[in-house]
């Protein structure tokens, strides 16, 4: 396969995108794909440069519509920087660690709604629930519009990332439009009855007097919603399958107390739910001796750096207890994924929880689809037996 004709969401690949990624990283790591309209970064050690280096590269990419709020995710300084104080004045570690408690008793829940059957469909049943639970509870909106973020947030989801099917433009769009009308009837009763929630704390966050404005609020839950369950959800099923398909290392989670916290680095390695990030050069630069030129975009193809054999011995080889694992999955530098604390958590929580109370699990098919989104990977299903 050509780099021109690398087809990023074919099932073909997305069943094992890395033998793929390996023969690129060690044949061609650094090209500019006519398709993608991208220079593409595959090796650990550009990305890290590109990823921390805010003079020289923007996170602004794509249209930018005059007038229309920057989110977070692709906003420079020192718009970034305004944005990310106020947010981080709503999302503190101290929120994050006394969430602990209410997502063992969601995971624990589900489990029991399940444990019966003898058999579940992972993503559906336990992945999904979990993170769109806590995040719809943190906003403060009713759990009975669950289904509701699920559906709208899915579309945009797909929609990251190169589009070239007009149809999943509009749907995104759609999707888009359903979350910010239903936001746009829920933040003035809030205004005028403020909760214990995030939504009232974004609300209220402030910096020298620094508001979020009504669209930046916007943007900003939107982010939430979409990030902080889509991504999640990939990282328990992601980290599920490969934990089913290596039995030693599942056997480790399962009887090694005090492991959750390494595993879950490695989880995020071995199968990042997120699989590329991307820049724009702000001036022409030189990465590894080829030229970019300003107002060019870069793909950083993070589920590439992840099994970078430089950075991680034995890349393709799990190991609950790898140290260090420096993994790229929340990107790096200012970028840093705001939620990094909160997956990790649900993560650790929901997967260690899951193979200690059923000893028993397995694959119920090897038949597995995965969705067609180039930038989230995760399975479309998974069923199991227990």
């Amino acid at each position: 396969m050509t780099t021109q004709t690398f087809d990023w969401v074919s099932q073909e690949f997305l069943r094992d995108p890395y033998p793929r990624y390996r023969e690129l990283r060690e044949r061609d790591p650094i090209h500019f794909n006519e398709a993608r309209g991208s220079w593409v970064l595959l090796r650990y050690n550009d990305m890290v440069d590109v990823l921390r280096d805010d003079d020289r590269f923007s996170a602004e990419r794509g249209v930018q519509i005059e007038g229309a709020p920057k989110s977070m995710l692709s906003s420079d300084p020192p718009d970034h920087t305004r944005l990310r104080t106020l947010v981080n004045k709503a999302f503190t570690a101290r929120t994050v660690r006394n969430l602990m408690g209410r997502i063992q008793e969601i995971v624990d829940g589900l489990i029991e709604q399940n444990a019966g059957r003898g058999e579940m469909e992972a993503i559906t049943d336990f992945a999904y629930p979990l993170p769109i639970t806590v995040i719809a509870e943190m906003l403060g909106v009713p759990s009975e519009d669950r289904d509701f973020f699920r559906d709208q947030s899915q579309k945009i989801a797909v929609a990251l990332g190169p589009i070239e099917d007009m149809d999943v433009a509009m749907e995104a769009l759609d999707g888009r439009n359903h979350l910010v009308a239903y936001f746009n009837e829920l933040i003035p009763k809030r205004k005028e009855d403020p909760d214990e929630d995030l939504i009232t704390a974004l609300l209220q966050a402030s910096e020298a007097g620094d508001f979020l404005s009504q669209g930046e609020l916007l943007a900003m839950l939107l982010l939430l919603l979409v990030a902080g369950h889509e991504t999640t959800v990939n990282l328990i099923g992601n980290g599920l399958l490969a934990l089913l398909r290596n039995p030693d290392q599942l056997d480790r989670l399962r009887n090694e107390e005090g492991i959750e916290r390494s595993a879950i680095e490695e989880l995020l390695r071995y199968d990042s739910p997120v699989t590329m990030t991307g820049r724009l050069a702000k001036q022409d630069v030189e990465i590894a001796g080829h030229a970019i030129t300003a107002g060019q975009n870069i793909s950083t193809i993070v589920a590439a750096a992840n099994r970078d054999p430089e950075q991680f011995p034995d890349p393709d080889r799990l190991d609950l207890t790898r140290d260090p694992c420096n993994h790229l999955s929340f990107s790096a530098g200012i970028h840093y994924c705001l939620g990094a604390q909160l997956a990790r958590l649900e993560g650790q929580i929901a997967l260690s929880t899951l193979v200690r109370r059923f000893p028993k699990l397995s694959l119920a098919t090897t038949d597995l689809r995965w969705r067609p989104a180039p930038i989230l990977r995760g399975l479309e299903a998974l069923p199991v037996v227990f």
